[in-house]
């Protein structure tokens, strides 16, 4: 019986490539059930997980719902708007209630990063981060290298672009560090003012060039600007940064190769990306939201402590 090595999925800085290939390897057979008529399975029929999320969600809310549905286990969601953590009750307060009610699982969003380590120190259930302010967002970084590694193969020595607000993105973050683990070159490209200037201290190369970056890479996962976590402008406008550094299909189409084009999502069409490109056959964005679905079943699936299918 094969098992995480962790007992929570806080980051995926704290996890293995032995990690990341278990779940993918468990993420392909939970695949196959969903292209079932049922596609349920009573695998976690004994276990209540509760749905905590502290800031506004629907892909990874509803992902991780369907996940959870899928493999038979009891729901609690709870609403940051109607917790009494507005009452001022602290978050592991909120979290001992709702574990008093015998919950064995928590998926929390929350916008502090952190706020899962500190969790997972005073509580006994076991906490899938389901993003953090903008530390991590694992499940995603999972199901992006998941629909790569379905696209193009082996990771390792494959060049990987991300482009846009890397500043902001707890999606970013993720994403280098599994890469990075499963062996990819990784270079981020932006506006100077997005791009954090710890960038190269985690081995990842920079870049402010567009055209170039996409001549380099064999796949571009293009992030979105996060004007909500902006407190300062950072770009001039929407419009410019569209000039400067949205992907374009004319730029695809002056490649001497077909590259892959992702997005986690929301999109901001005519922004970062164009909808001809988003809506191309380069683009893989339906089957990374269909891969979340599976690889969220893994995840949850193997912290439960159930092993390999």
């Amino acid at each position: 019986m094969s098992l995480l090595s962790q007992k929570h999925l806080l980051g995926i800085e704290f996890i293995t490539e032995e990690d990341i290939n278990l779940i993918f390897e468990t993420a392909t057979q939970f695949k196959e059930v969903l292209q079932r008529k049922i596609k349920k399975v009573p695998s976690l029929r004994d276990i209540t997980i509760a749905n905590l999320f502290f800031e506004n969600s629907t892909r990874t809310r509803t992902s991780f719902e369907l996940a959870e549905k899928r493999l038979s286990a009891d729901i609690i969601n709870f609403s940051a708007s109607a917790s009494s953590t507005k009452k001022g009750e602290t978050l592991i307060d909120t979290v001992n209630n709702i574990l008093a009610m015998k919950v064995d699982i928590i998926v929390m969003r929350h916008p502090n990063p952190g706020a899962h380590i500190l969790l997972s120190k005073h509580i006994d259930a076991q906490i899938i981060n389901a993003g953090d302010g903008t530390h991590e967002h694992p499940t995603q970084a999972l199901l992006d290298a998941f629909s790569m590694r379905e696209k193009i193969g082996d990771l390792r020595g494959k060049n990987i672009a991300i482009f846009g607000d890397i500043k902001h993105s707890r999606v970013a973050i993720s994403n280098i560090y599994c890469l990075q683990k499963l062996g990819a070159n990784v270079r981020v490209c932006g506006p100077p003012t997005l791009i954090p200037k710890y960038m190269p201290s985690l081995g990842v190369e920079v870049s402010y060039d567009i055209e170039d970056t996409l001549k380099w890479c064999d796949v571009a996962n293009v992030l979105r600007i996060q004007l909500e976590r902006q407190d300062i402008k950072y770009i001039p406008s929407l419009r410019e940064y569209n000039i400067a550094f949205g992907i374009k299909k004319e730029m695809l189409d002056k490649l001497n190769k077909k590259i892959v084009i992702m997005h986690p999502g929301p999109m901001n069409r005519g922004v970062e990306i164009d909808s001809d490109v988003a809506d191309s056959d380069h683009s893989i964005i339906l089957q990374q939201v269909e891969n979340g679905v599976a690889i969220r079943m893994a995840v949850l699936y193997l912290l439960a402590g159930k092993g390999t299918l």
